[in-house]
């Protein structure tokens, strides 16, 4: 007698059934779309999206509906020329949306809302297949590393001034290496050197320090070993990553690709987006605050700095208005603010921001030991800038500081306060970035190129029609050499798409390409190979006189071993894919491993579990259609 164990049924059930579920998105499609966001990241409501419409009809766009969605207005096309012609009207200057709102094309979901709401979405495709834009940035490493050394300044000055020894000032230096790696603490001739070390060792204990004789007097040496400098680079590449992450997601663009490449790059992918000079501006720019103390000493007239202070243009509502010197110590940076919200306040234009609970306490600190004093805010920017020199193209980073507001402390106050002196348009672009986070590193844009979607369209009928003919060519072929077998191990090969479809859509975070079609068709092959080696050991079960249902029971129990083992081999190859891949490389790797676990399922769960309701129980079975 043939059994199969009830839960093994329902198991079955069940895993198919979520499949179905999880991979009917993908059977609806996509439809072009415009993305229209408020730079203010505040959602659009129904009256501006009314205006959306409005506008668009003005400009003789044909759409098929618009929608509000996550706080965005969708707008959905039936070809690429509406959707163009949609993006030219927005961002016309005198009858589209104005510099308060951004706009991307992308490709919208034709799934039902109910699939939707469920959080259900369709596999999402690579750059190869979708079209977007493709973002090359180089990434300043030795911008970390001065970056570093400038904490590392702020923190020593505070210990010596805590511990209450004299210094006369902190300077960067460079020693054996082609970019500043070490501070240089300056101090008076009769200084106790000793005391000096113990202090910065209290705050910095990986710094190493030494001795060293001036002509000022005498000074202490703090180095950055080899290590921590590669160290500092490699984290300012994941963080760049993250951050770059976190700022996509802030403008809405959905399915970003981001990730390392080399010693000192990022590939960054956006599949759907085309237009997307906003995203690239945004994306690039090193923006923060920093909020330091006026020196009160007067400014001089040579225009230099005395020790200890720093001189910046002086700005208010986007006018420079004069000249402004503030102490050199940072009471709290950009890197400290866990938010930062655009407002209209009753100064004007505002960035609400709240900082972590270590910027607050220093802040709460610094103010009630400073009411009346004036506090200065410096907006800090970074771009790169492409110039000419003997007649080739070179790329420098361009480091703008400016004070935009200079206001007299009038109360105490820690993590919660509000940055004024902006415009509306430079606040709702500096809580964007800052809210997207700060970079740790200067990056630069060292190539660019925007992928066309009729391309990837092709290569997506391709794909498919490949699949499907290869598919066809199979159950034909099974059907034929295993009867009734046959047509079993043709609906275990649609359950397995349909199972490795729903991963792809729903668990899996990475997008389909290429390759990984190339990766499933691979996996129908595998899955009809497990099926194979199955039936062959029936056939032969059944030719050595063994009952029809034995010969299942021990074709599939016999048949084990082998499929394991040809399964496991190249899931190991696939892992050994992944891990040292990249790119394209490892986006098959991830098709090919989980295509491999979800043949082995759906062959010896799903296939076991149809041929014993066939002819499992206590029928009785004379013969086995297995050609």
């Amino acid at each position: 007698m043939l059994e199969y164990a009830r839960w093994k049924y329902w198991l079955v059930a069940v895993v198919l059934l979520f499949s179905l579920l999880f991979a009917l998105p993908n059977v609806f499609g996509d439809e072009r779309a415009l993305q229209i966001t408020r730079k203010d990241r505040a959602a659009i409501d129904a009256t501006q999206l009314t205006q959306i419409e409005d506008m668009l009809k003005r400009g003789g766009v044909t759409f098929t509906r618009a929608t509000v969605e996550n706080g965005s207005a969708i707008v959905r096309f039936d070809n690429d020329a509406e959707q163009l012609k949609a993006r030219d009207v927005a961002k016309d200057e005198l009858n589209g949306l104005g510099k308060d709102y951004v706009n991307a094309m992308k490709y919208a979901s034709r799934a039902p809302r109910w699939l939707q709401a469920l959080g259900l979405r369709a596999m999402p495709l690579g750059l190869d297949l979708r079209g977007g834009l493709y973002l090359l940035y180089q990434v300043d490493v030795n911008g970390a590393v001065a970056k570093l050394l400038e904490s590392y300044d702020q923190d020593i000055r505070r210990a010596l001034r805590t511990e209450n020894i004299a210094f006369s000032d902190i300077s960067s230096l460079t020693v054996d290496s082609d970019i500043p790696n070490g501070l240089r603490v300056l101090l008076p001739a009769n200084a106790d050197l000793g005391r000096v070390r113990a202090a910065i060792k209290k705050v910095q204990p990986d710094f190493s320090c030494r001795d060293a004789n001036v002509q000022e007097g005498a000074a202490v040496d703090c180095l950055l070993t080899a290590q921590q400098i590669t160290e500092r680079r490699n984290f300012a590449i994941s963080s760049n990553i993250t951050t770059l992450r976190n700022r996509v997601n802030t403008l809405g663009v959905s399915e970003p690709i981001v990730q390392r490449q080399g010693l000192d790059r990022i590939v960054v992918q956006l599949p759907g987006v085309q237009n997307s000079a906003e995203v690239k501006d945004v994306l690039g720019k090193v923006a923060t605050l920093e909020y330091r103390l006026e020196d009160p000493r007067p400014i001089p007239a040579s225009g230099r700095a005395p020790i200890g202070a720093k001189i910046y243009d002086r700005y208010e509502r986007g006018q420079k208005i004069g000249k402004a010197m503030l102490k050199r110590e940072v009471i709290v940076t950009g890197d400290q603010l866990t938010n930062a919200v655009a407002s209209s306040g009753q100064n004007g234009p505002e960035v609400q921001v709240t900082l972590d609970s270590a910027g607050g306490e220093e802040m709460l600190r610094t103010t009630r030991a400073n009411v009346g004093k004036r506090m200065g805010v410096v907006f800090i920017e970074q771009r790169s800038e492409t110039v000419q020199i003997d007649g080739k193209p070179v790329t420098r980073m361009i480091k703008d500081e400016r004070v935009i507001n200079l206001a007299t402390i009038q109360g105490v106050f820690g993590p919660r306060f509000q940055t004024t002196g902006l415009t509306m348009s430079e606040a709702n672009e500096l809580s964007l970035l800052l809210r997207g986070g700060a970079l740790t590193a200067p990056i630069s844009i060292a190539n660019e190129k925007t992928v066309t979607a009729t391309l990837g369209e092709e290569n997506i009928k391709s794909g498919v029609l490949a699949l499907e003919l290869g598919m066809a060519a199979l159950f034909l072929f099974m059907i034929v050499y295993y009867h009734v077998f046959g047509v079993v191990a043709d609906l275990v090969l649609l359950a397995n798409v349909v199972v490795l479809t729903a991963l792809l859509s729903t668990v899996v975070p990475t997008a389909l390409t290429l390759p990984g079609i190339a990766g499933i068709i691979l996996t129908v092959g595998m899955a009809v190979d497990a099926n194979v080696l199955i039936y062959e050991r029936i056939r032969e079960e059944l030719r050595n006189g063994v009952s029809p249902q034995a010969a299942i029971r021990a074709g599939f129990d016999k048949a084990f071993s082998a499929i394991a083992d040809s399964n496991v081999t190249t899931l190991i190859a696939g892992v050994v894919l992944f891990v040292f891949g990249t790119g394209a490389i490892k986006g098959f790797a991830i098709v090919l491993s989980l295509g491999i676990l979800t043949s082995m399922f759906t062959a010896l769960m799903g296939s076991r579990a149809l041929l014993t309701l066939l002819y499992g129980g206590k029928r009785k079975v004379a013969k086995l259609a297995i050609g």
